[in-house]
């Protein structure tokens, strides 16, 4: 088993601590897992990307090649239509539709959402509005995981326990919210495909 995921955002949307939570399913089921990590202008919005990948074999190298993503899972969908040339013929996008508009020339919504629809796999999720509802908008990138999770390639239970584990600094609380969060993207995902 091999996955290839690139994780892409802007500064500020919780991108880290969602590497951090597949990276910890992973590790905990006893895979090799690698990530790079490219944070630019973060404090400013600006883009921050992780390249992660995990592995029943090992892994030389941290950097996901032109074609070779399995998984494109991105909270800003700007940020994921910048990628697309890393994907597989046959991977997957996975993206929050809420665009987080940092620069001034900010692509037309549609021309993006008709890009990404090119591709068979494809899941435009409202992460702000889910998080909402589980309780702290600072969760749409625990929304975003539970989105993505089906083409994770993990068990769901591996990847709550790492949110337990990345979270386990904070109350209880937060906790339950992120894993809500988690939830009600799996949901959201499973209903858009």
């Amino acid at each position: 088993m091999k996955r290839n995921l690139i994780l892409a955002g802007v500064g500020g949307q919780g991108l880290l601590a969602l590497a951090a939570v597949i990276g910890e399913a992973a590790r905990s089921m006893g895979l090799h897992v690698l990530q790079a990590e490219v944070h630019g202008m973060a404090q400013r919005g600006g883009v921050v990307q992780s390249h992660l990948r995990y592995s029943d074999q090992p892994i030389h190298s941290a950097l996901i090649k032109e074609e070779t993503a399995h998984l494109i899972l991105s909270l800003e969908p700007m940020e994921a239509l910048r990628y697309l040339p890393h994907l597989t013929i046959d991977g997957a996008v996975v993206t929050n539709s809420a665009p987080f508009k940092n620069i001034p020339d900010y692509p037309d919504e549609e021309t993006i959402e008709k890009e990404i629809l090119h591709i068979p796999n494809h899941r435009f999720i409202d992460a702000v509005d889910l998080a909402k509802v589980a309780g702290a908008i600072q969760a749409a990138n625990m929304v975003m995981l539970g989105a993505g999770a089906p083409f994770l390639e993990l068990p769901l239970e591996t990847l709550e326990a790492g949110i337990r584990t990345v979270f386990a600094g904070k109350s209880e609380a937060v906790i339950e919210t992120n894993l809500r969060a988690f939830q009600l993207g799996l949901e959201a995902s499973k209903a858009a495909s």
